[in-house]
């Protein structure tokens, strides 16, 4: 028997997801690059990567083939954009910056995640005021300040967890002792690999699905 096709509104839902990770993307990126020039790093504004136009932080697979199988599945939707290369050698307490500029881009995230998650609830009380122009206009406007909350948090989430090469490793790693540094060095030449087999393996789902579950709880009042 074969498949039913996907419906109009469910196409809708995967396009403003993919559209609202590529945005949540590029200002995590550019809060990297942004926190590395205040620490005294010119690599990512000389590259011109400090700029919210995604095709400057577009990767095909991480920004646009894997959120899209996600979303069509129903799982988190969370990705990954080229990172905006940054060089802390010649700055003042290379430690410390690791530290901001590890922490700039899922603190953005959030950031970007609070002011959408304000937009949907002054949308959702605008809304019934103008039940005749609901389905046309403010209904794909609430999708968007829904999924914004939803891909922002998930991704600050996602970058936070402790394996290289996501941020939250970065945050571990400015903390750790001089004597952990041959550990911290393995741990990073094989980060790629643990990351992909907590993807495959559904481990990273079971880390983002319940704080997801908890967004869509405090937005509609039930999970998604």
């Amino acid at each position: 028997m074969p498949d039913a096709p996907v419906s109009p509104e469910k196409v809708l839902e995967i396009v403003i997801q993919v559209a609202a990770l590529l945005f949540a993307v590029s200002v995590h990126e550019s809060a990297h690059g942004w926190m590395a020039l205040r620490c005294g790093d010119t690599t990512a504004r000389d590259l011109g990567r400090i700029t919210l136009n995604p095709l400057k932080h577009i990767d095909p697979f991480g920004s646009l083939l894997v959120p899209a199988l996600l979303a069509f599945t129903g799982a988190p939707v969370f990705g990954w954009a080229k990172p905006v290369p940054v060089s802390l050698r010649g700055v003042r307490n290379p430690r410390r910056a690791n530290l901001l500029v590890s922490a700039a881009g899922p603190l953005s995230n959030f950031a970007v995640a609070i002011l959408a998650a304000v937009s949907f609830f002054i949308l959702q009380a605008v809304a019934p005021a103008a039940p005749g122009h609901y389905e046309s206009f403010f209904r794909p406007l609430l999708l968007v300040a829904l999924f914004s909350v939803a891909v922002n948090v998930s991704l600050g989430i996602f970058n936070l967890v402790p394996i290289p090469p996501l941020d939250g490793f970065g945050v571990v790693e400015s903390f750790a002792p001089a004597r952990w540094i041959r550990g911290v060095m393995w741990v990073r030449r094989y980060g790629f690999v643990f990351l992909v087999v907590a993807i495959f393996t559904g481990a990273l789902s079971a880390v983002l699905r319940p704080p997801m579950t908890l967004v869509f709880q405090l937005l509609l009042g039930g999970p998604s």
